[in-house]
């Protein structure tokens, strides 16, 4: 009960397309965002100079109080019972789960099960030659599930992932370091609970060097990956420290990132520094790194090996095609992260209430949100790898803004009972006052004797005469504060409806990339059409001559649940869907 929510990498929340997820579930009534805002010491919105499709929030959070603001809300939590405890089997029979026995002897009986365990699942530590159980540092793995779940016919592999040096802030020289602050006007994860965060405090950036590669390099002789003692396969994105130096031979040097781990510790994170070679290395290594030379270490880095289950064999809904009632959720489908873990948890639990009270699952689409991105790529497509968010990964990233989130899953959330009315009628105004700015914007004319000034200090040509605001704000040098400084009617509108900051810049997104927008949402509407053509999990694809050898085989392993995601899948070609959307039509199927 002391470590609910710890967190047990970095001490942050968000990033690129991560703080997308954040705001999504912060939309759909989740809890993540909240407790965010509320706990964090320095925010900051990344990818500025880029489009807003691309811009992601993150928050350097601290982590002692992020895990008390969650143990609280959980303890307060109606209708909550908690237990702690250790599971060790879960009760099926005929492929039904229908509850848990714990350690000490207790049966829970239940008609739906959500596995959210982490790496817990035979767990397995490593530092250089050393190598012991555990779920993560200082905690004990969780045995027996892996094994029940394998021989009901779940597939059971394994990932490796690992955490860097946590340092002594009082043996850090900053001054050697490259400072990196909040944003001067910090804002936050939550739509709906505002939180005003003072009192930043900075990370810090260093670097690698050649003299620190060589150190780390006479480690590899007993680093437990080269040597092959970890079988499990490693995050691609967020490699080691001695996976990177081998990958990206050619680099001279790595940027790291010293993040503090809250107020009240002067314990700090070195992201960018993950490593399992022994501890001698490591510390070897980290003291030839600038501002670092007299570091003095609370814990190694370790690498750590678990188990994870196939998420193919796992329905949108996240409830397992082998298993019935059983919901699986987090690094247990092969996922990396704490955001995709939050969302795949708040689908999981929102999906099997749903079922208990016999209503299909919400499944979310690619175009409505990174969400449904990550659980459609996860059961397509399965993972190779520990599975990570990025903004890449989505085909319509000027939809899925994280601006833009509370619009589209906000009314989801309601229409499910996690939204109360209050906040659903707060997004209603606040959607009408974007609106009335758009169509301000579209209508109103502005004298160009007053604007030119504006646009020759901008660089941008002057007009020659009277135009409408709209074309003026499609100009990518001029933005909506600059318009107010010069144009008081406009001015004086945004004043007289109470529009807030945030909705007059998201006003302004919509202005810009408006024809963008539209395309996309066009694009999104032609595509779905096959995600709504079902196909009978019964189905049997190897009657089907006209399909490819290769589509046969994937799609009877996988049986999809739809057109959209069978066009989805590695080797299945166009003509193997149009096949199979004329089979389908011809037999009414």
């Amino acid at each position: 009960m002391s470590l609910v929510a710890q967190m047990s990498c970095n001490p942050a929340i968000g990033g690129i397309a991560k703080g997308q997820i954040v705001r999504e579930i912060d939309a759909l009534g989740g809890m993540t965002g909240i407790v965010t805002d509320n706990t964090m010491i320095q925010f900051r919105l990344l990818n500025r100079s880029k489009g807003p499709a691309m811009w992601s929030p993150r928050a350097q959070c601290d982590k002692t109080v992020f895990s008390l603001f969650w143990k609280q809300i959980i303890e307060n939590t109606a209708n909550l019972n908690i237990r702690q405890d250790t599971v060790e089997q879960l009760l099926i029979e005929n492929n039904i789960v229908s509850g848990v026995r714990t350690q000490l002897g207790k049966t829970f009986h239940s008609k739906r099960v959500i596995i959210t365990s982490g790496t817990f699942l035979n767990g397995k530590i490593h530092v250089g030659e050393i190598s012991f159980s555990g779920g993560r540092i200082g905690e004990g793995a969780s045995f027996g599930i892996s094994e029940q779940l394998k021989s009901c016919g779940i597939e059971v592999k394994k990932l490796k992932t690992g955490t860097p040096v946590r340092i002594d802030g009082r043996t850090v020289d900053f001054s050697k370091m490259e400072e990196q602050k909040g944003d001067d006007n910090p804002a936050g994860f939550s739509f709906y609970n505002k939180n005003k965060l003072s009192e930043q405090l900075s990370c810090w950036i260093t670097y690698t060097n050649e003299n620190v590669h060589k150190v780390l390099q006479k480690g590899f002789e007993k680093s437990p990956m080269f040597q092959g003692r970890i079988q499990g396969v490693g995050p691609r994105y967020c490699p080691s420290i001695e996976d990177k130096i081998v990958r990206f031979a050619e680099r001279n040097r790595h940027q790291l990132f010293l993040e503090p781990e809250g107020r009240d510790t002067n314990e700090y994170y070195l992201n960018g520094f993950s490593s399992s070679l022994p501890e001698d290395i490591q510390v070897e290594a980290l003291r030839l790194i600038p501002g670092l030379e007299s570091a003095e270490i609370y814990r190694p880095g370790y690498a750590i090996e678990y188990d994870y289950f196939n998420p193919m064999q796992l329905h949108y809904s996240l409830e397992s095609k082998v298993v019935k009632n059983l919901y699986l959720a987090g690094q247990v489908n092969g996922t990396t992260g704490y955001e995709e873990a939050a969302c795949q948890g708040l689908m999981a639990g929102i999906n099997a209430h749903l079922s208990l009270i016999s209503e299909e699952p919400l499944v979310l689409s690619r175009s409505q949100a990174y969400i449904g991105v990550l659980i459609d790529d996860l059961v397509t497509k399965g993972v190779q790898d520990p599975y990570r968010m990025f903004t890449s990964r989505a085909e319509y990233r000027i939809l899925l803004r994280q601006d833009n989130a509370d619009l589209r899953l906000t009314p989801i959330g309601h229409k499910l009972g996690i939204i109360s009315e209050e906040r659903y009628k707060s997004l209603v105004s606040k959607y009408e006052r974007q609106e009335r700015i758009v169509d301000f914007v579209k209508n109103h004319t502005v004298d160009h004797t007053v604007v030119n000034e504006l646009l020759l200090e901008l660089s941008t040509s002057p007009l020659t005469q009277n135009v409408k605001l709209h074309n003026v704000l499609l100009r990518p040098q001029v933005s909506v504060q600059d318009i107010m400084k010069y144009d008081a009617e406009f001015s004086s509108f945004i004043k007289d409806i109470g529009a807030s900051d945030e909705e007059v810049v998201n006003a302004e997104t919509y202005i810009k990339y408006e024809s963008y927008i539209l395309k996309e949402e066009e694009m999104a509407r032609h595509l779905s059409n096959l995600d709504n053509v079902k196909i009978p999990h019964s189905f049997d694809y190897r009657t089907m001559q006209s399909l490819s050898n290769e589509a046969r085989e994937k799609l009877s392993a996988l049986k999809p649940e739809n057109l959209g995601q069978a066009s989805r899948v590695s080797g299945v070609n166009p003509s193997d869907i149009a096949a199979l959307m004329i089979y389908l039509k011809q037999n009414n199927l």
